[in-house]
């Protein structure tokens, strides 16, 4: 027997590499579930469709192979949204099989009606309608494509009632993969070699773009002795074994990077699309690399901007520049990183409070060298970027271009089922968590062996700071949460809280030991403020002004905490 629309998109897919598809059944998706049943394809049953978005765009971040989610028509397909909003703009591959109602229907406001298509547009490398079955194949193979060579979500809309339909002929369209070289030219080169043969501070700064050329970058750091701070997005292939990084700059980054940023004479921007533009020197010439040539400049103003691979830009510019033989200004560099790198660890003793640095430094002990770990959005993701160490087996991931809450345990979901034998570690805010505690459920239905820990200051932390920041009272940011062990039990998963700095390591072994999914809820102190590499005196004068404003509320208690917990030791 032929097949139809629904088997024909299968196995197009499935050709195309995809082994998951996320998402929750029913209605105009049952001929589609239905026919991925008879497929290689696993189907992933979730508890709500925002958590198959990330966990589907946290396996295609980490694997760079297809994902797949599927929702109904309507509310299922709508569902979808932040997580693939989220995973579009970390680069994943990932495809949505959108089903539509009826094509008969539409346009008539019928039950359930969405203009799915106005919709992710927006955030989409791929955005079609299958309005004949004739068009299936070719859909679905040019769908994953676009997913896999543009690296973004596909969207692939396909009416319920085309789903059942066998075309009368099709043609054997494929999905195709590429591996190419964008090499600029020696006179495109000619404005850079002569700055940078000027010597001087020069400092790189390492973005995305990065990913496939750590030695290239490595070996002209060597040449121009200069320092290279990295993006949050280049942590995992530029911090690790390198005897030039001095961190990250901006809201995340630490002094080392920031000064080496902000003080160099000749910035090279490398695959870089760093967004804040008050953390950008103001004097410096700056250079630009991207392979994307409507990047250039994007940002912020640049002198020189060269359109290549990081990859094969790098590699020409080694060949041509001079060596530079002055050491001073890296070694100045370094010695500030090693120095706020400490500064940042160090904790003065408050009694058996946990602080959140010594919970994360604390994991990274323990966690293995190839571990994966994903961090929510906000001060958990900054002391997974200061103190998880990158190691050449290990990866991070976190919502950095999107900045969603209730990330880090879908997106984790997602790189277990993708690695079952590899240790993922879900590093949660407690708001984070709770956002989406469903599908805690999955993991046990599932037998996913994700091991989940929760930094429960019983707020919205970071919030709380963006208001101390800006002068104001922290309002409506305190969380209600009960013991999140006990609840983990509840649902099946082992379960434990700790409150005391001297049960932290044992608790954590304990955890990480259990072969299936775990949750450890570890009670920080909720004073703890994530500070800056280098804090303006308005921002000081702000917080000066929340402290009078809490004296004048009657939360002085607040106050001597903060003072006590942040200023004081340093």
């Amino acid at each position: 027997m032929s097949a139809n629309v629904a088997e024909i998109i299968v196995e197009t897919l499935q050709d195309a590499g995809a082994k998951r598809c996320y998402g929750v059944v029913g209605d105009t998706l049952n001929h589609f579930t239905d026919a991925l049943r008879q497929s290689d394809i696993e189907w992933i049953g979730v508890r709500h469709e925002e958590a198959g978005g990330f966990a589907a765009g946290g396996e295609a971040y980490i694997t760079q192979e297809l994902a797949l989610c599927a929702g109904s028509c309507g509310p299922g397909s709508l569902h979808f949204v932040n997580g693939l909003f989220d995973a579009h703009r970390n680069g994943s591959p990932v495809v949505l099989i959108a089903s539509q109602i009826a094509l008969g229907e539409a346009g008539s406001q019928f039950p359930q009606e969405v203009d799915q298509s106005a919709i992710f547009q927006q955030y989409s490398v791929f955005c079609e309608t299958v309005v004949s079955p004739e068009q299936a194949r070719r859909m679905a193979a040019l769908a994953a494509q676009a997913a896999l060579t543009k690296r973004g979500v596909a969207v692939l809309i396909v009416p319920g009632d085309i789903m059942t339909q066998t075309p009368d002929s099709t043609l054997g369209y494929r999905t195709h993969r590429f591996s190419y070289s964008v090499r600029p030219s020696a006179e495109a080169l000619v404005p850079a070699v002569e700055q940078l043969n000027k010597g001087g501070n020069i400092t790189i700064f390492a973005g995305a773009g990065c990913e496939d050329a750590r030695e290239q970058v490595m070996a002209l750091a060597e040449k121009l002795q200069a320092p290279i701070a990295w993006t949050s997005r280049a942590k995992d292939f530029m911090e690790y074994d390198n005897p030039y990084q001095v961190g990250m700059t901006g809201v995340y980054g630490l002094e080392g990077g920031y000064h080496a940023v902000a003080e160099c004479d000749t910035l090279l921007l490398l695959g870089c699309n760093f967004a804040f533009s008050q953390f950008y020197p103001e004097r410096a010439c700056i250079l630009q690399v991207d392979r994307d040539p409507a990047q250039i400049g994007k940002r912020y103003p640049v002198d020189v901007g060269i359109v290549g691979s990081t990859r094969d830009t790098c590699e020409a510019l080694c060949q041509v520049v001079q060596p530079n033989t002055h050491t001073r200004w890296l070694e100045k560099c370094r010695k500030r990183y090693a120095k706020s790198l400490e500064k940042s660890a160090h904790q003065t003793r408050d009694n058996d409070t946990i602080h959140p640095q010594e919970l994360t430094l604390a994991i990274d002990r323990h966690a293995a060298d190839n571990a994966v770990l994903t961090a929510d959005t906000g001060s958990v993701n900054v002391w997974m970027l200061r103190h998880i160490r990158a190691l050449a087996g290990r990866r991070t991931h976190s919502s950095l271009q999107h900045g969603t809450m209730a990330n880090a345990y879908p997106q984790a979901l997602g790189i277990q089922l993708a690695y079952p034998h590899r240790q993922v570690i879900a590093m949660c805010g407690d708001g984070g968590l709770t956002m989406l505690m469903g599908d805690l459920l999955t993991l046990v239905q599932q037998r996913i062996p994700l091991k989940i820990v929760v930094y429960n200051n019983s707020s919205l932390s970071f919030v709380e700071l963006e208001q101390k920041v800006e002068g104001l009272l922290d309002s409506y940011t305190e969380l209600q949460n009960p013991d999140f062990g006990e609840v983990a039990k509840a649902m099946g998963l082992w379960g434990r809280r700790v409150e005391q700095q001297s049960e932290l390591d044992v608790a954590i072994s304990q955890w990480l030991a259990q072969p299936g999914p775990a949750l450890l809820d570890v009670v920080v102190n909720p004073m703890e403020l994530v500070m800056p590499p280098k804090v303006e005196a308005g921002q000081v004068a702000s917080t000066a002004l929340y402290s009078a404003k809490a004296v004048l509320s009657g939360r002085m208690d607040d106050v001597v905490h903060l003072v006590k917990s942040n200023f004081l030791k340093r």
